[in-house]
């Protein structure tokens, strides 16, 4: 069946013309005060850009580029397949750039060193202002070279190359949190089921863990390393509790390396006719809400603050774009607990 009914013209933009005419002032004032420059009242700068929103007026963000010399993009480079840490990471790069007009892309580099070049290069020949790095662990490099670019480069999340800058958990303090919290709670034999011996944040939190006990006279249960799993989490409870469930001896706390060897702590543990937290707490580390809300009883969790991580190479990365100088270094920001129903109430409390 034909049909006599053509398209809809498409709207012509409106132009910076029509936006200071609407506004009774010159084209030149109204591109000043939408650039945030230029001298004038402060009523003059918003009755402008409230007659932009007004119009629907959008700057030709490639005339703005090629005036600033700058392309308002940011790319983020991960190996985190999962998006486990980087999601959470960008939310915060994002949370960071968006009033400056930057937007933020993210490419996935897997641990692929022809992948990871390849993006790199494609970053470049669009000229981003500048590259955010960061993984799934703090310990190992992106399989990239990213020093000696011409562009700025913070790292996140991510062993830095020499001499830059990045931001990482304090996991050490994190872990100090918990064990504390259990000091607090009155537990008197507290253990630690952590990840592979491999990871740097597995020895950090384990020393952690130590130096509290030691501070506060307890005594201390050599940690348990295995895998970052439940399956671990539970096998780890035979360890523990094997010959020693209802007996004098056996721990009344278990901080755990992350929220999945706590879930599976927790299950074993339920198994076993062991309540929690009345009679064993458990803290676990990362607060992945998905799987800490969904344990009963929910899981109290260190929250490595990863938005906030991301937030603060956001800024860092703008202010180096802005011509700033930063001092290089890894900038350590502290780790937040939040307190579920598995670790139990203070006594009396």
């Amino acid at each position: 069946m034909s049909s006599d009914a053509s398209p809809a013209p498409a709207k012509t933009p409106v132009t910076l013309r029509e936006v200071a005419a609407s506004a009774g002032v010159s084209v030149a004032t109204a591109s000043k005060a939408l650039n945030g420059q230029g001298r004038m009242t402060a009523e003059t700068r918003a009755r402008i850009r409230e007659t932009a929103q007004r119009l629907g007026f959008r700057p030709n963000s490639l005339a703005q580029s090629l005036l600033r010399r700058r392309s308002f993009t940011v790319g983020l480079l991960t190996n985190d397949t999962y998006g486990r840490f980087s999601l959470p990471l960008m939310s915060g790069v994002s949370d960071a750039l968006v009033d400056a007009g930057v937007s933020v892309f993210l490419c996935n580099v897997e641990d692929d060193t022809r992948l990871a070049q390849l993006h790199v290069e494609a970053m470049l020949d669009k000229r981003v202002d500048g590259i955010i790095a960061t993984g799934k662990r703090i310990d190992r490099h992106l399989p990239v070279d990213l020093a000696n670019l011409r562009i700025p480069v913070i790292y996140a999340f991510t062993q830095p190359d020499p001499g830059a800058i990045a931001f990482v958990s304090d996991d050490a303090g994190g872990a100090r949190l918990a064990v504390e919290h259990f000091c607090r709670l009155g537990k008197k034999r507290i253990a630690h089921v952590s990840g592979p011996s491999g990871f740097a944040v597995v020895h950090a939190r384990a020393q952690a863990y130590r130096d509290v006990l030691i501070e506060r006279g307890l005594p201390v249960i050599e940690p348990l390393l295995g895998a970052w799993s439940e399956a671990w989490g539970h096998e780890a409870v035979g360890k523990l509790f094997g010959a020693k469930a209802g007996r004098e001896g056996a721990p009344d706390a278990v901080f755990c390396g992350n929220d999945q060897i706590a879930r599976g702590v927790i299950d074993a543990l339920r198994e076993r006719g062991i309540g929690v937290p009345d009679d064993v707490g458990v803290i676990g580390f990362d607060n992945w809400e998905i799987v800490a809300e969904a344990t009963r009883p929910p899981l109290s969790s260190v929250d490595m603050n990863l938005a906030a991580l991301g937030r603060e190479a956001g800024l860092a990365l703008l202010s180096l774009v802005g011509g700033k100088p930063a001092e290089p270094g890894i900038r350590k920001l502290p780790c937040r607990l939040v307190v579920r129903q598995s670790c139990g109430r203070p006594p009396g409390g």
